[in-house]
């Protein structure tokens, strides 16, 4: 054997390890690497598509809050900001009147004045279905008096008898008012008047001024003016009106002479008082006696009006509104409403939270880390809300932390999937390296050593060589176990081989010998040459191993259509049916007939959800009329009511579908596709979609079966022109 071949059959067995070896824990890195890029490219998208959607998001809230703004209830808190508290605390429970979006309240009219504070949003909300609303009007020259308007369910008033002077024998209104250290307070007893409707109590409410001991003045205070009302159904569901519970409503204007004062004192007073809020009212209304007022201002669990630091609960945390007056003459902010800070949610239940913790800081690092378009744009928006009282000025300062906090909660929720993912490729790797690679390297270098010692001690009796193998450690019942245990039964049985050809040698020998010196020579060479080291049996038994070793290197081992917003605006029914009957042969839809009344016919509706109501009950039509017959589109209207019918001649719809063939899903003879028809499947939507938009115009859609087809008919109510 030359120094080349001994190199070889040293070495490559080691290079053709170390090859697999390579190529395995390249394959694992690169499985590694792509989950990591893979989540690094989703965490990017996603952070993207978040800020994307943030921007979108903060737009809508801007006009949100600026819609908001612009209705009377919003107006009321424009008009009302977040004042400082006041110095010395106000008493428990008492109300502070705000200013109204109206100079003053008709409070003589109890339609008008429950109209209004509705409108204004200005009551504050009490159990058992009582409200309180205490204001004053927009205009000081309307007199600078405070409003008292509340409902409260109540027994029948008893009424106050005339000349009576003991007030409490009656039903009667307490209101007390503090303001700069003067206290006014009124009780105004309910004295009845001829009632104006049915199984409704009508009277006054006369105020009477209360002195600071609680002395009860005998002239009715004459600027003081209030009206009590009774009526509507019994609160406890009882059908004797006359004598059970019903909400009484009362409205009251109060004369506070210090607010009068400053209003005729000034050709200019300054209005709203600057110490609106340390105004405190307190309004009791009382049972005839002694007993628990029937309601009381200062019961606990009072809901109060709209303001503007209700806003903060429809921003994010980081976000900032700001108010300001358009006209003022100063630039200090009217307002400023920040986004409630919100609490993070753990991200893992099961997990310490240090963990926890570490994770999420990781995560939201790596998320400010990674680049987006538009990244260092500021987010902002500008709004102005035009009022009677004056313009303002929203400012929106958006914040995309916001959009970062949010998405790191699941980002790293899914760093778990990924830790797990890695987690995974790890363990897969280390047991490949310790069941399999391992035992590999033993098994190679072991049968290594045993190719060496035959090949550098050949002549020192080689044959006893091959049983030295040792796999004792090395079986199992796996492949890998039985693949080694079949290499050293065959190693083993290749040297009991060579032992039996060295022992017939040896015969051979010694019988050659015993012939004659002549013969015995070449039969010595000949077994010489059997025993060489680079004996053919020799190098097939190496070549058989290489083959082995190869054969085993290379034997290595998966959801709106009724959420849709219509635009509805008024829209001439007889213009718009003419038009479309005239396009329908462009939809395939053809000898549509319009027979309509020649005459105006205006109704409030959307114009292309209402073609698209047509368009339906059309294409049913013309799917299943008789091949050469009309389809009727007739409007006919009445003072109040607008009629289309559109009628068709062909087959009926089933008894059993006529009352369900507007329900999403329902496929019936006159919402499916023919089975010929491969353009539409039968879904069961058009008429669906027909109904929707109709019930959002304030409209009906129905279908009939008449004699030789269908008729469908759509409702509409008409508009007074």
């Amino acid at each position: 054997m030359t120094w080349r071949t001994r190199i070889a059959a040293w070495r490559w067995p080691g290079l053709a390890f170390f090859r697999l070896r390579l190529f395995f824990r390249g394959v694992f890195l690169l499985l590694a690497l792509a989950t990591v890029a893979i989540a690094l490219s989703v965490l990017q998208d996603e952070k993207e598509l978040s800020h994307r959607n943030y921007r979108q998001g903060f737009a809508k809230t801007m006009g949100q809050v600026a819609a908001q703004l612009r209705n009377p209830a919003g107006q009321l808190a424009l008009l009302n900001p977040p004042a400082a508290p006041p110095a010395a605390a106000s008493a428990a429970g008492a109300v502070h009147p705000l200013v109204l979006p109206f100079s003053a309240l008709d409070f003589d009219d109890h339609n008008k004045v429950e109209q209004a504070v509705e409108m204004a949003g200005c009551a504050r909300q009490y159990p058992d279905d009582a409200a309180l609303c205490v204001a004053i009007g927009s205009n000081p020259y309307a007199g600078g008096f405070v409003y008292v308007v509340g409902h409260a369910p109540s027994p029948p008033p008893v009424a106050h008898v005339t000349g009576e002077h003991d007030l409490a024998l009656s039903t009667r209104l307490r209101v007390d008012v503090e303001l700069r250290g003067r206290h006014y307070g009124w009780i105004a007893p309910f004295e009845l008047e001829p009632a104006t409707a049915v199984n409704v109590i009508r009277g006054r409410l006369t105020g009477f001024a209360v002195d600071a001991d609680g002395s009860v003045l005998s002239r009715p205070v004459r600027d003081f003016r209030g009206w009590l009302w009774q009526g509507g159904p019994c609160v406890d569901g009882g059908s004797d009106v006359d004598a059970c519970a019903r909400s009484a409503f009362f409205s009251v204007r109060l004369p506070v002479e210090i607010l009068h004062d400053d209003v005729v004192a000034s050709p200019r007073p300054v209005w709203p008082p600057a110490d609106m809020n340390r105004i405190d009212v307190r309004v009791q209304w009382l049972a005839p006696g002694d007993a628990a007022p029937l309601f009381d201002s200062a019961r606990a669990g009072a809901t109060p009006p709209f303001s503007l630091a209700d806003l903060s609960a429809q921003l994010l945390p980081g976000e900032t509104l700001q108010l300001r007056k358009l006209d003022a003459r100063s630039t200090e902010p009217l307002a400023t409403i920040k986004g409630a800070a919100s609490a993070t949610p753990p991200v893992s239940s099961w997990m310490p939270q240090a963990v926890n913790d570490f994770l999420g800081y990781a995560v939201r690092g790596l998320l400010r880390r990674l680049p987006i378009e538009d990244e260092d744009l500021a987010v902002e928006a500008t709004e102005t809300i035009r009022t009677a009282a004056g313009s303002y000025e929203l400012h929106g300062f958006g914040d995309e932390r916001s959009a970062n906090r949010g998405l790191a909660v699941v980002a790293t929720r899914v760093s778990w999937f990924v830790v797990a993912m890695l987690a995974a490729l790890a363990l897969a790797w280390g047991a490949i390296e310790w069941t399999i690679i391992r035992r590999i390297t033993m098994l190679t270098k072991r049968s290594r050593a045993v190719t060496a010692a035959v090949v550098e001690d050949g002549n020192a009796s080689p044959a006893s060589r091959w049983s030295t193998l040792d796999i004792a450690d090395l079986r199992s019942a796996d492949e890998l176990g039985v693949l080694a245990t079949c290499l050293a039964e065959l190693l083993q049985r290749v040297d009991e081989s060579m032992q039996r050809e060295r022992l017939r040698a040896e015969r051979e020998k010694d019988q050659w010998m015993a012939v004659g010196h002549e013969i015995m020579s070449p039969l010595q060479s000949l077994i010489a040459l059997h025993g060489a080291p680079d004996d053919a049996s020799r190098r097939y038994i190496l070549r058989m191993q290489q083959a082995i070793r190869v054969l085993y290197g290379s034997a290595s081992p998966s959801e709106a259509f009724q959420s849709t917003t219509l635009q509805l605006a008024t829209l001439e029914l007889d213009a718009f049916l003419a038009e479309v009957a005239a396009n329908a042969p462009h939809a395939g839809i053809v000898d549509v007939r319009y027979d309509g009344p020649g005459e105006a016919v205006v109704v409030r509706a959307d114009e292309y959800p209402l073609e698209d109501v047509i368009t339906h009950v059309l294409q049913n039509a013309q799917r299943h009329r008789h091949a050469g017959t009309p389809i009727t589109l007739r409007l006919r209207a009445d003072d109040t009511r607008a009629t289309v019918e559109l009628r068709n001649e062909g087959d009926a719809i089933a008894p059993e579908l006529i009352d369900r063939i507007f329900e999403y899903g329902v496929s019936g003879a006159h919402d499916a596709e023919p089975a010929s028809d491969a353009h539409a499947p039968q879904r069961g939507q058009g008429l669906f979609v027909a109904k929707t938009y109709m019930a959002k115009m304030g409209g009906t859609i129905t279908a009939e079966n008449v004699p030789g087809g269908v008729r469908v008919v759509l409702t509409f109510p008409r508009v007074a022109t």
